[in-house]
C-alpha cells in the first residue's frame, strides 16, 4: 500500500511570539485508520516555529529549513506551545524548523474525553476506536504529515529529525522500526522502552524504583511516616468505602491519595508531595475535615481523567505485540509487594502497618481510577475491554533496530518511570546509538534541567568517537 499523505487543511499567517519566534498554526487531515484510508478522517493540529530574523533584504523565495518533530510524552498529553519548549532555545539556532504536532487524541487533535467517546458508540466501539491511538498509528500520522510538508522539498531535505521525550521516545523506537526512511536523526530523553518486556515485567522493575523514591521521601521527611497514616485513617473515617467527595465529582480514597507519588519521578516531586501532606494535616488540625481548596488541588493534580488516554492506554503502550495484554498488571504486581498492601482487597488499613510507612505509588494505572475519577466513570467497560485485549500490532522490530542506520542520541536518567537497566538493554540492541547517562537527573529533566540535557545530546551529535 502506498504511504498516505496528509492533506493540509489550513495554514495560518506567521505571527511573532516573544520577539524571537515566528509561529504558524497548521491543520492536517489524516485517515482515522491508515489501513483503510478512505472512509473516516480526523484532524491533527500543529504549530511550527522558526527563529525570527529580519534580514536587510527579504529572500525572494521561501526558505526550506529541515524539520525537527517533537514527540511528546504521555501517552495522552498534548505538545507545549513553541515558546514554552526548551527546544526553541537550542534547536532553532541549529537551523531547524520545529514542528509541535499534537498527537491524535491530545491537545487540539481530535481530543479524547469521556464525552467525546460517547459519540463513538458503546464500550466495544470506543475500545476499537482507541486501539487506533497507540504509537504504531502515531508514526503513520507523523509520516503522513512529513510527506505533506516536504512534498516540494529536494530529496536531501525530505527527511526530518525527531526529538522524543518519554513516551515520545517509545514512539521514536516504533518510527525507527517501521519507517526509518523518513528519519534523518533522532534524539530521545527518558524514553528507551523495553523491546520485549510486557507490562508485568516492566512494573516489577518500576515498582522497585518507586520503593527507592519512597525511601528518599521518608528519609527527608521522617515525621510524615505517622502523618500520612493518620491522614489515611481520616480519609477512611470521613469517606467510608466510597471515599471523600471531590469538587469535580470524584472521590478521594487512600489508594487515590497514594498515587500522588507520581510526582516522585520528577525534580522537586518529593517536596511537592510533602506540601500536600502539610496542607492536609493543617486542614485536619484546624477543622477536622479537608478544605475545598485542598480537595480541589488534589483532584487537579492528577491526569487520570483529564487525559484519559493516559489511563486507558498506559498499560497497552507496554504491550509490545500480539499475545500481550495488560490485564491491570500494575495492580497485580503492586498487590504482591508488602510495601503496597493498600492495593489488596483485604487490606486492614493503616493501623495494620505498625511502624512501617505507607508507600506512595508511581506511574502506574489501576482499575480503581474508574470508580474515583469522575471523567472515567462512564468508561469502565471500555477500559476493561482494552485491558483484556491481546491482539495488538507489533510496536518494535528488533531486527531492524539491530541494523539501524539512523543516528540516535539518547539520555538515560535516574528514572522512576522508565527503568534504566531496561533502557541500557534496549540501547545495546540499537545499532549506532550514542548514550548520555546520569544518576543525578530525573525523568522531567528536559523540562526542569534542559541546560544539562540538550547540550549533552548535541555533543553526542557533533563529536566523534576517539
Amino acid at each position: 500500500m502506498a504511504p498516505v499523505v496528509a492533506r493540509l487543511v489550513s495554514e495560518s499567517k506567521p505571527y511573532l511570539v516573544t520577539g524571537k519566534l515566528l509561529v504558524k498554526e497548521l491543520w492536517f487531515e489524516v485517515p482515522l485508520d491508515h489501513s483503510d484510508p478512505k472512509p473516516e478522517t480526523i484532524k491533527l493540529f500543529a504549530r511550527s516555529a522558526v527563529k525570527y530574523e529580519r534580514p536587510i533584504v527579504e529572500p525572494s523565495e521561501a526558505i526550506q529549513r529541515p524539520y525537527l518533530l517533537f514527540l511528546q510524552g504521555g501517552p495522552g498529553l498534548g505538545t507545549p506551545a513553541p515558546q514554552d519548549s526548551p527546544l526553541s532555545k537550542y534547536m532553532l539556532d541549529r537551523g531547524y524548523e520545529l514542528l509541535f504536532l499534537d498527537q491524535r487524541g491530545t491537545g487540539f487533535s481530535a481530543p479524547i474525553s469521556d464525552n467525546t467517546l460517547q459519540r463513538i458508540g458503546g464500550p466495544q466501539e470506543q475500545a476499537d476506536y482507541l486501539k487506533l491511538f497507540r504509537a504504531d498509528t502515531l508514526v503513520k500520522d507523523s509520516e503522513a504529515v512529513r510527506l505533506c510538508l516536504t512534498k516540494d522539498y529536494p530529496p536531501e531535505k525530505k527527511k526530518w529529525s525527531t526529538f522524543g521525550q518519554s513516551f515520545g521516545g517509545f514512539t521514536t523506537l516504533t518510527y525507527l522500526s517501521f519507517a526509518p526512511e523518513g528519519l534523518r536523526e533522532c534524539f530521545i530523553t527518558g524514553g528507551l522502552a523495553p523491546l520485549d518486556k510486557g507490562p508485568e515485567e516492566t512494573y516489577q522493575a518500576t515498582f522497585q524504583r518507586c520503593i527507592d523514591r519512597n525511601h528518599d521521601y521518608y528519609r527527608k521527611f521522617p515525621q510524615d511516616v505517622a502523618t500520612v497514616k493518620s491522614i489515611a485513617e481520616k480519609i477512611r473515617e470521613l469517606g467510608g468505602e466510597k471515599g471523600v467527595p471531590l469538587p469535580a465529582g470524584g472521590f478521594l480514597t487512600v489508594a487515590r491519595l497514594m498515587t500522588v507519588g507520581l510526582q516522585f519521578g520528577a525534580h522537586g516531586g518529593v517536596d511537592r508531595v510533602h506540601n500536600y501532606i502539610i496542607r492536609m494535616k493543617a486542614d485536619l488540625d484546624q477543622y477536622g475535615v479537608f478544605t475545598r481548596y485542598t480537595l480541589n488541588m488534589l483532584e487537579q493534580e492528577n491526569i487520570w481523567d483529564t487525559a484519559p488516554i493516559y489511563t486507558l492506554l498506559h498499560e497497552p503502550c507496554w504491550c509490545y505485540g500480539p499475545g500481550v495484554a495488560g490485564r491491570w498488571a500494575a495492580e497485580r504486581v503492586g498487590a504482591s509487594l508488602e510495601e503496597f498492601q493498600w492495593l489488596r482487597k483485604d487490606w486492614a488499613g493503616p493501623a495494620s502497618l505498625g511502624e512501617k510507612p505507607l508507600y506512595f505509588s508511581g506511574e502506574m494505572t489501576y482499575p480503581f481510577y474508574l470508580d474515583t475519577c469522575s471523567g472515567l466513570f462512564k468508561l469502565k467497560e471500555t477500559a476493561q475491554i482494552l485491558a483484556e485485549f491481546d491482539g495488538w500490532a507489533p510496536l518494535y522490530d528488533a531486527e531492524q533496530l539491530g541494523k539501524n542506520e539512523v543516528p540516535v542520541y539518547a539520555a538515560i536518567y535516574n528514572d522512576m518511570y522508565v527503568d534504566p537497566e531496561m533502557s541500557r538493554n534496549t540501547a545495546s540492541r540499537i545499532k549506532g546509538i550514542k548514550i548520555f547517562e546520569t544518576n543525578v537527573l530525573y525523568h522531567s529533566a528536559l523540562r526542569t534541567n534542559p541546560d544539562e540535557v540538550i547540550p549533552q545530546l548535541l555533543r553526542l551529535r557533533d563529536d566523534t568517537i576517539d
